[in-house]
């Protein structure tokens, strides 16, 4: 048998620390542990019971689980093109849209395409996990810019121009974010677009939460700030986590046309086209009745207001509150370095994390991964119980610290 040698490109890339921590949850209960998760971005709901209709319906017809053009069935990508242009106030045509297998499928595409080796992407932290690996696969550098809580996480303009070399092709604008629920105001988002328009970047505008925004916070598409600003500006979106279908796998990015053929050439050389009877999900999803939006984001809201709540009871813990997705981020750095009853240090986020699981019975994510030390992630796409036990149980464990 031959020696086997891996890519080498790969030594630099991370498993996603937010699969680990729900697959090592999801492990101790099977085993019997009783082990609350705060792990997973999905929403614990069902996929609403119109857009099940529609799949039955689908499965009576013929042609239905056959192959489809490689970006989508044109209907899907008339109803992605309409409601995204309705959204950002801008023309988009059908052929501007590019169906995959999830955003982060799109994401994936958009980067291999976008980029040439060397290439910079500007990604403020604290990021979703999967940006920097991404772009490194795909040849690219990603440049981190750090941002702080008591700046809501926002990036500035500044920041942005004092990044930038001349290898800078393009920031990643994830609002609102995951992991920490922050929402750009208009103003930030208006500091932020003069800066791109400075230094002639694109825009990779990752909207997956935009509908779930809660009390006076209000999502502004950098696309409407003006006709440049659209023209750099390419969005990725999907149907996950807005209609509770994070299995169904369905994302889209619109975007120049040039660059979604080129997308949709990585993708027939990888995916060919996503699943048909899943593209007839997400046409329901879209064009069907919109109230289980606004049920859903009601439900997260009042968890939302919960667990901050009790997060922030338990001593030397700080928390933003969180003004969209479904994330609280809080700092929990006061315990980093404490030791555990049985003596041992805990040093860093990721210990600390990885304690908590075995003692404490409850699994958040570490914010090292996403660029964010000493930070942890809780998703409240859960129910109002295990929030509440489930946080009751982080307090009672990190009081065992000394």
């Amino acid at each position: 048998m031959p020696s086997l040698k891996l890519a080498s490109h790969l030594d630099q890339i991370k498993p996603s620390i937010t699969l680990a921590v729900t697959a090592k949850a999801a492990k101790l209960k099977a085993a019997g542990v009783d082990v609350i998760s705060f792990g997973a971005g999905e929403p614990d709901f069902d996929t609403p019971a119109h857009i099940k209709a529609a799949v039955h319906a689908a499965l009576d017809q013929p042609g239905i689980g056959k192959y489809t053009d490689v970006g989508g069935i044109l209907a899907l990508r008339k109803a992605v093109a309409a409601e995204l242009g309705a959204v950002h106030g801008v023309a988009i045509e059908p052929d501007q849209v590019l169906v995959s297998t999830g955003a982060k499928h799109s994401l994936y595409n958009l980067f291999t395409a976008l980029l040439d080796p060397g290439d910079e992407v500007l990604i403020p932290a604290p990021y979703w996990v999967s940006y920097p690996d991404m772009v490194m696969l795909a040849g690219g550098k990603p440049v981190i810019l750090p941002t702080r809580a008591e700046d809501d996480f926002a990036v500035t303009g500044d920041q942005v121009r004092a990044a930038c070399t001349s290898r800078t092709r393009a920031i990643v604008l994830n609002n609102p974010s995951n992991p920490t629920g922050a929402v750009y105001t208009r103003t930030q988002i208006e500091e932020l677009a003069a800066a791109v328009v400075d230094k002639d970047l694109w825009i990779v505008s990752d909207d997956i939460y935009r509908q779930l925004v809660y009390g006076d916070a209000t999502y502004t598409s950098i696309a409407t700030i003006s006709p440049d600003l659209a023209g750099r500006t390419i969005l990725v979106d999907g149907a996950s986590k807005t209609y509770a279908m994070t299995g169904w796998r369905i994302g889209y990015t619109a975007g120049p046309l040039p660059l979604i053929k080129a997308m949709a050439k990585v993708q027939g050389q990888s995916t060919s086209n996503p699943s048909h009877i899943s593209q007839i999900a997400a046409l329901a999803a879209l064009t069907g009745p919109q109230d289980c939006v606004a049920e859903m984001r009601k439900a997260f809201d009042g968890r939302r207001i919960t667990m901050v709540k009790l997060l922030r009871a338990i001593p030397g813990v700080a928390c933003r509150e969180p003004k969209g997705a479904f994330y609280a981020f809080p700092d929990l750095s006061a315990y980093v370095g404490k030791k555990s009853p049985d003596g041992k240090v805990l040093s860093d986020d990721v210990q600390l994390c990885d304690w908590l699981v075995e003692a404490g019975k409850v699994a958040v994510v570490p914010g090292s991964g996403f660029g964010a030390p000493g930070f942890v992630r809780l998703s409240y796409a859960c129910s109002m119980q295990d929030i509440e036990v489930g946080v009751g149980r982080l307090g009672t464990a990190l009081a065992t610290l000394s």
